[in-house]
């Protein structure tokens, strides 16, 4: 874990933000407050990958209503 202050931190921001993604890093400033630098990782998610309605309905009677809205297509 490495510490540096306000100061430093504003000098060296991009690497600062580099060694976050190996290490802890701490920002601490002249009052003693301290702030850890974790960097967020990308949420790779496929666009199709959507939540569910979580509704009482069997896989049967899904297959059914589909079934009756192409029917009524034809």
């Amino acid at each position: 874990m490495k510490v540096y202050t306000y100061s430093q931190a504003r000098e060296k921001l991009a690497d600062i933000l580099e060694e976050s993604k190996r290490e802890e890093v701490v920002i601490r400033r002249r009052k003693g407050d301290l702030f850890i630098v974790v960097p967020k990782t990308p949420v790779c998610r496929s666009p199709f990958d959507v939540s569910g309605l979580h509704k009482k309905i069997s896989r049967q009677e899904i297959l059914d209503a589909i079934h009756t809205s192409r029917e009524r297509e034809s």
